[in-house]
């Protein structure tokens, strides 16, 4: 019970450190991702800017080499000036926005350069280049283009980012938090259902163990008053207790490993049935009905489907007063197989029930009533492997029907 109550409280920290660590990975990578964006952005930019601004400059630099004075070139704005200074830094000739001084350091003849330079509000990215060709002393023209686009393109993203980014992680959160719940929560009913399981096998061991152990110790202890017999007899029934047991429980677990491997050969139910009703009548005082058994086939695994109808004659025969009843039908779900006995039934709450692992629902059933509470759950997991499904309900003859449902072979249906 104290591990049952720490279970959700540990479910739910495994929960917030999965979601947390899912936000933070998905966090970093997107703020890494979006710097790397804003940088290749703004130099993606910044280079076309460079570029038109080289392209100005060259167009200058050609018209003042024909010819002094030349007219800018049409269309200069507010985001770009240009200036060309003669050799001792005079300006000789500036477009409106720009001011008599130059808008750089000075510079040598023939100098190359790239820089930026701040006029009023604005910041440019400058060029300045040598003119070559024509007369009079060296001069250099300079072009530059404002960058206030560049920064504003580059702060609309910042902006989409510092909205989308903290969305994203929300819905990672929300995400993360709804998928692991309930793959934790099956995690947990799963390792509840194996702690169980392996509880409730060692508790069914137990008792033919012990009844073994408890026999021995008496003929050991009066060697003279019990026979070979005495002893032998006991211990063979344990035994063969314990192998069952054992096989039930290697069944399930590979049931629940999803490691049983099944046949899919055609099979004639219909023998089966047949076969289970003689071996009811040749190891029980019981009337075995068989007459109500009909021709049919179905595809599956003939040993496993031996199995599910050898439990579902054992657990009839268990709890039937003096009669058994085993028929099969072809219906449109299938082939129909009902075990009917005239025991004391099973209520409509219960039904499902026994179904379960470990399962008894009364003194009915008993281990001294030879039942482990695993044959009905193996007749559910192997029908159900077969593509079939189980269930409980009232028997014409009074007590419990046993309704098996299998899908008919090809060749069977009807």
């Amino acid at each position: 019970m104290a591990a049952d109550r720490k279970d959700p409280t540990r479910l739910r920290q495994v929960r917030w450190r999965t979601t947390g660590i899912a936000v933070a990975v998905v966090g970093v990578s997107v703020v890494l991702v979006s710097v790397a964006l804003l940088v290749t952005l703004r130099h993606t930019l910044t280079e076309q800017v460079r570029d038109d601004a080289n392209l100005r400059a060259h167009d200058v630099a050609v018209a003042w080499a024909e010819g002094e004075r030349a007219p800018l070139p049409a269309g200069d704005a507010e985001d770009m000036l240009i200036q060309v200074l003669s050799a001792d830094g005079t300006v000789l000739q500036s477009s409106p926005n720009v001011a008599g001084e130059p808008a750089v350091a000075q510079l040598e003849p023939g100098d190359s350069v790239e820089t930026h330079t701040s006029l009023g509000s604005s910041t440019y990215y400058v060029v300045a280049a040598g003119i070559e060709g024509g007369s009079g002393p060296a001069r250099t023209v300079l072009v530059g283009r404002a960058l206030d686009d560049v920064t504003e393109a580059t702060w609309a993203v910042v902006r989409v980012l510092l909205v989308g980014i903290p969305l994203l992680l929300i819905v990672v959160a929300v995400t993360t938090w709804g998928l692991v719940g309930p793959v934790l929560g099956r995690e947990e009913r799963a390792a509840r259902r194996q702690r169980e399981f392996v509880s409730n096998a060692s508790h069914e061991l137990r008792s033919p163990v012990a009844a073994i152990r408890q026999h021995a110790e008496v003929a050991l202890a009066h060697p003279d008053r019990v026979t070979l017999a005495d002893v032998a007899t006991p211990v063979h029934d344990e035994a063969i207790r314990m192998q069952v047991l054992v096989e039930d429980l290697l069944l399930l677990a590979r049931v629940d490993e999803h490691a049983l491997r099944l046949e899919h050969d055609a099979v004639d139910v219909d023998d089966l049935v047949l076969d289970e009703v003689r071996r009811l009548r040749a190891s029980t005082d019981l009337t075995v009905d068989g007459s109500g058994i009909r021709a049919s086939r179905v595809h599956g695994d003939v040993r496993m489907l031996g199995r599910v109808l050898r439990n579902a004659g054992d657990n009839a025969a268990r709890h039937a007063h003096s009669t058994v009843a085993m028929s099969t039908s072809r219906t449109p779900g299938g082939i129909e197989i009902c075990v009917d006995d005239d025991g004391p039934g099973i209520a409509p709450g219960d039904r499902s029930r026994v179904f379960e692992r470990f399962v008894r629902l009364d003194a009915a059933r008993a281990r001294d009533h030879g039942g482990s509470g695993l044959g009905l759950a193996i007749v559910a997991e192997v029908v159900a492997a077969h593509g079939g499904r189980v269930a409980m309900a009232d028997s014409p003859l009074g007590g419990a029907q046993l309704r098996i449902t299998l899908p008919a072979a090809a060749d069977d249906e009807s």
